[in-house]
């Protein structure tokens, strides 16, 4: 039986050429096996494909999205919570430098503090040292930390300047955009900056500090009046009512709890438990976004020493004449300032000194946060209180 020859696949112009022979398709041989399909039909896949693709990009882009901006929302505790100058890279360093030599090597002070950083910095955000390299170099480099540093300077330029007026009176007040009147230049606020050990009332240290003589220079190795409960000083023992200032309590709050929390100072934490208030408010509420404090976003419970320093030097940038944030403020040094107040808690000499900074703290924690103490019910400590009652 003799077969009829079929035409050299050639002598047809386009595959998308439909000939038939008694009203079917003729098929064209192609050495590759391929069927022959429509151009459009092709288009529609590729299109089809591209759009899946791009819908899976912005799923994988949502994604890093989401998990950048609870990063960048942890990750602005940095500056509060861990170091105010150094980088995240300097943290690492030290660490890496530790682990590598282990203890053949001789460490200074500021490598001591940095390590005590890093170890802060582990505490605060656990998933850090896994997700570090994983996150990009514009990403990883600050957090948003430098950022949440800008913030809460510019908010309490204006509070500060709130709580001043509303418990001295001064005269003229103190303009809460201005900052021009405040510092020495201002009767209040060259009273709360002057060291401790002078007294502001005399006429010769304001002329002194003023004229900036060297009888009366100020740099960071005083501690300003604002940091003492009542905004008075024993001359006979300087650590008495240290870092104890409704000032700084009121910051604290601000930064860390919201400004509105800042109104309940008084008493010894017997007021609101502002993190399970603010964690009951996101529950109930359907339609109203509640914004999370803080100290609820990085679950801070108890203040720590740096979170202390950091409001410090916060507060004494406010009640300053200078516009806009410097290291160095004439003769006085903000990041040795702030070593300063990191020393005094972490660098301590022996057990009983120990035991004074432990009980400062436990008053910090209970101005800002009150006396419930249910985070620290863990099972160990139930099953114990259960064992001595039954």
């Amino acid at each position: 039986m003799t077969g009829t020859s079929l035409p050299p696949a050639d002598n047809f112009s386009s595959d998308d050429e439909a000939s038939s022979a008694g009203g079917r398709p003729v098929v064209h041989p192609d050495p590759s096996q391929a069927m022959p399909t429509s151009s459009k039909a092709r288009a529609k896949r590729r299109i089809a494909a591209l759009e899946e693709e791009l819908e899976m990009m912005r799923q994988e882009r949502g994604g890093k999205q989401r998990k950048m901006t609870l990063y960048v929302a942890q990750g602005r505790a940095i500056r509060r919570l861990v170091v105010l100058y150094h980088s995240l890279e300097d943290l690492v360093a030290e660490n890496d430098r530790r682990y590598e030599f282990h203890s053949s090597t001789e460490s200074t002070a500021e490598q001591n503090r940095l390590q005590r950083g890093y170890i802060e910095l582990a505490r605060t955000l656990p998933w850090l040292h896994e997700k570090l390299g994983e996150l990009d170099h514009e990403d990883s480099e600050d957090m948003g930390a430098d950022a949440a540093h800008g913030d809460d300077t510019s908010t309490l330029k204006e509070l500060v300047a709130a709580w001043v007026n509303q418990e001295f009176r001064p005269t003229p007040l103190i303009k809460p955009h201005d900052k021009h009147s405040r510092g020495f230049v201002s009767d209040i606020c060259g009273k709360l900056l002057c060291p401790a050990e002078w007294d502001w009332s005399q006429d010769s240290v304001k002329a002194g500090i003023r004229d900036r003589t060297t009888e009366y220079i100020i740099s960071e190795n005083s501690w300003p009046l604002f940091v003492y409960e009542n905004y008075q000083v024993n001359s006979n023992d300087l650590e008495e009512g240290f870092l104890k200032s409704r000032l700084l309590v009121l910051a604290f709050k601000a930064v860390f709890t919201s400004p509105s929390s800042a109104r309940e100072t008084d008493g010894d934490g017997n007021g609101a438990d502002i993190i399970e208030n603010n964690r009951r408010a996101r529950r109930k509420s359907d339609q109203t976004k509640v914004k999370m404090c803080v100290a609820s976003i990085i679950n801070m419970r108890k203040v720590t020493p740096r979170a202390i320093a950091y409001i410090t030097c916060q507060v004494r940038f406010a009640l300053s004449s200078v516009s806009s944030w410097r290291t160095i403020d004439g003769d006085f040094d903000y990041e040795a300032f702030w070593c300063n107040i990191v020393d005094f808690f972490e660098d301590v000499p022996g057990p009983v000194v120990r035991r004074k900074i432990d009980k400062l703290l436990e008053w910090w924690t209970r101005k800002i946060f009150g006396t419930n103490h249910r985070e620290d019910l863990t099972p160990e400590v139930v099953s114990y209180v259960r064992e001595c009652t039954s």
